[in-house]
């Protein structure tokens, strides 16, 4: 059982979205919760005007609602905002909504009850999801539309996916015993106001995205054998005098994976003085994404132990205060980064596809057929690469350049950071791709070097993928080879086989 307390591990988060663990409040959690929820009944009582409790929102601040109209005020707030389109988040990433909201207004500076949080931790240990659409969120003033449609499903509006099944949300509440919740003053914003929309999108992102990038680094140095590249490049002389910490750990990984390599003493004497940057830069480019997505695991880890509401409620201060907290800007960021270098990855990727395939560089067979002529071989997978590199060129430009002012220019300038998180998601499963057809094709370059032996990471990885995948003796229906591969690197195989074989990687 996870505790909602003062800090949220990544682990953590993973455990409750992905593995479904059951999850509670903390004692120190239900203490700032009363607490809170207390200095909005004190304001309540003093009848002071406190934007979001008893006033309207946005260009609606300055109109004060009567005390009797109070709950109507938040209800009509969360039907209102939820007016988001497009196809539903996936399940992990919902689960990962409940959650991060959850975590935030656990601190007690939004004002709301004990018994909300609750019910969006029952929805997550029941499995209850929400039905929230991926796009309507400009990434200020919260995920507005996405978390109301969350917030919907509380109070028994809109739709959930239950037991594989979409109810509406009033039955599927119904066939578990719940009461749809009817929200006290401040509790509707309270709900939508925040980021964890795209925090939680890219939370997911920068776990899957650890695997990605040793995927990489295996796919990297099979193309180096697969060309009877030089070893040396990713000597640590190399890196120890401009040791950006990502290039110092993929050339790491290169030299493990590539240890005891039959194939590098077989050209030890050739005439070549270096390779193409695609092969010898490796550890630069490879490192350099590396780096840019070790920020983002920065920014991601700040917030998710983040209140992003407002006002805040500072109980102990005796105050409240009107802030930016909710404005995605340091998220925006951080996902257009993470695009722009995981974008990276495939465009390197590809001209190692390139390398293989083109016989004037490669000494290999054309296109790696075998009869070349009479079989096509794997021509066109280097022109779905190059298509996908070029799509996510376009998708790669950032998302965080733009703004368009909101509720009449009240809300000036906003993020959107939750479409630089969806965008770089996008990125992200090109990138598989790309590296699937790396991979592919570097297995059957290797075929070639037959009987001598890649680097013992290399050979490992080689022979997994022959288990799956046999040699290309004539032309044949790949795409459904390619998808095996594409889930063997999704699912971490080809990692933990390296990883076998090789020693650590990172």
């Amino acid at each position: 059982m996870i505790e909602i307390d003062a800090h949220l591990s990544m682990e953590e988060f993973l455990r409750v979205v992905r593995e479904r663990e059951p999850v509670c409040l903390s004692v120190w959690s239900k203490e700032r919760l009363r607490k809170g929820r207390a200095a909005i009944e004190k304001i309540l009582r003093s009848g002071e005007a406190v934007y979001g409790v008893n006033t309207g929102f946005g260009k609606f601040q300055n109109t004060r609602i009567e005390a009797d109209k109070l709950r109507e005020l938040q209800r009509n707030l969360i039907l209102s905002h939820a007016i988001g389109v497009g196809g539903p988040f996936p399940a992990d990433v919902v689960r990962g909504i409940l959650l991060l909201r959850a975590q935030s207004l656990a601190y007690g500076h939004s004002g709301i009850r004990e018994s909300v949080v609750q019910r969006l931790l029952e929805f997550l240990n029941r499995e209850l999801h929400p039905l929230i659409p991926s796009q309507g969120s400009v990434g200020a003033s919260g995920d507005l539309a996405p978390l109301a449609h969350m917030a919907l499903a509380l109070i028994g509006e809109g739709e959930v996916e239950f037991e594989g099944t979409i109810w509406p949300a009033a039955e599927a509440l119904a066939s578990l015993g719940f009461e749809p919740l009817e929200l006290e003053a401040k509790e509707g914003l309270a709900l939508i106001n925040g980021t964890q929309v795209m925090c939680s999108v890219l939370a997911l992102l920068a776990a899957d995205a650890r695997v990605l990038l040793t995927t990489a680094d295996i796919a990297a140095a099979m193309s180096v054998e697969a060309l009877k590249g030089s070893h040396s490049p990713f000597d640590e002389l190399v890196t120890g005098v401009r040791p950006h910490p990502g290039a110092v750990e993929t050339a790491e990984n290169l030299r493990r994976l590539l240890a005891e390599s039959e194939i590098r003493e077989s050209h030890a004497g050739c005439a070549k003085v270096q390779d193409a940057y695609s092969l010898r830069a490796t550890p630069q480019v490879h490192g350099a994404s590396r780096d840019a997505l070790r920020h983002m695991d920065g920014v991601i880890a700040i917030e998710m132990n983040s209140v992003t509401d407002n006002p805040l409620i500072f109980p102990e201060e005796g105050r409240v205060i009107s802030g930016g907290n909710f404005h995605g800007q340091p998220l925006a960021f951080a996902a257009d980064y993470a695009g722009i270098a995981l974008s990276e990855l495939a465009n390197i990727s590809e001209r190692r596809v390139e390398q293989m395939l083109n016989p004037a560089l490669s000494g290999l067979p054309a296109f790696l057929a075998e009869q070349g002529g009479l079989h096509s071989g794997l021509m066109i997978s280097q022109y779905t690469a190059a298509s996908l590199v070029s799509e996510n060129k376009v998708l790669a430009h950032p998302a965080s350049v733009d703004s368009i002012p909101t509720s009449a220019n009240q809300e000036d300038h906003v993020s959107m950071g939750t479409f630089a998180c969806r965008k770089a998601r996008r990125i992200f499963e090109n990138v598989l791709w790309v590296l699937s057809i790396e991979i592919v094709s570097a297995a059957q370059a290797l075929d070639f070097h037959a009987p001598l032996r890649p680097g013992k990471g290399v050979a490992a990885v080689h022979a997994a993928i022959r288990k799956n995948i046999p040699h290309l003796g004539r032309d044949r229906y790949l795409k459904p080879e390619v998808n095996k591969m594409r889930e063997l690197i999704r699912s971490g195989e080809l990692v933990r086989v390296a990883r076998e074989a090789a020693g650590p990687l990172h």
